[in-house]
C-alpha cells in the first residue's frame, strides 16, 4: 500500500487539471484515517470563495479520475470542500498568503506556561514563525507548532 503523503501527491496531481477547469486553485490535499474510515479530503479555495456547486463539480470530475487511476487500496470517502474560516497554515504558501493576518498557534510542549497564543503573522522561515501577540513578539520553532491557523475572533 502507498504511504498516505505518496496517495496525496498522486491525488493533487490528478486534481490539478480539474482545479484549473473550474476557476480554483487546490488549498491542500490529505488522506487520513479517523475512526476506521480512510478519508481523501481535497480542500479548494478561490479569491471570492467557493461555492457548494465549486466543490460538486470538482468532487465528480476527481472521483471519476480516481476511479480510471484505481491507486488507493483501501476503501476510502471522497470530501472536497472550501478550506473555511479558520484555515490550518501548513504550507509555506499558505503562510505568505496570510502574512499581516491574525493566526492562533498550538505548541506540542508549554512555552511560558502555555501551549496556545495568537497574534498577528509578522514572519517565518525554514526553521520558526514569528507572531506580534499583545505582549510582544514571539519566536517559535516550526517543529515545537503542532497547528497553526486563521484567528476566527482575534
Amino acid at each position: 500500500m502507498p504511504k498516505a503523503k505518496d496517495i496525496e501527491a498522486r491525488a493533487e496531481e490528478l486534481l490539478l487539471p480539474i482545479a484549473q477547469e473550474n476557476g480554483v486553485e487546490i488549498y491542500d490535499v490529505e488522506y487520513v484515517k479517523e475512526g476506521g474510515e480512510w478519508y481523501l479530503r481535497a480542500y479548494i479555495d478561490k479569491e471570492e470563495g467557493v461555492n457548494i456547486q465549486d466543490c460538486e463539480n470538482v468532487s465528480r470530475k476527481l472521483s471519476d479520475r480516481l476511479d480510471e487511476e484505481d491507486f488507493i487500496g483501501e476503501a476510502y470517502i471522497l470530501e472536497v470542500s472550501s478550506p473555511g474560516l479558520g484555515r490550518a497554515l501548513k504550507k509555506d504558501r499558505h503562510l505568505e498568503k496570510s502574512l499581516g493576518e491574525a493566526v492562533e498557534i498550538r505548541l506540542y510542549r508549554p512555552q511560558e506556561k502555555r501551549k496556545e497564543f495568537e497574534g498577528i503573522l509578522k514572519a517565518y522561515d525554514g526553521d520558526s514563525i514569528t507572531i506580534e501577540a499583545q505582549d510582544g513578539e514571539k519566536k517559535f520553532a516550526r517543529p515545537d507548532i503542532a497547528l497553526i491557523r486563521l484567528a476566527l475572533d482575534f
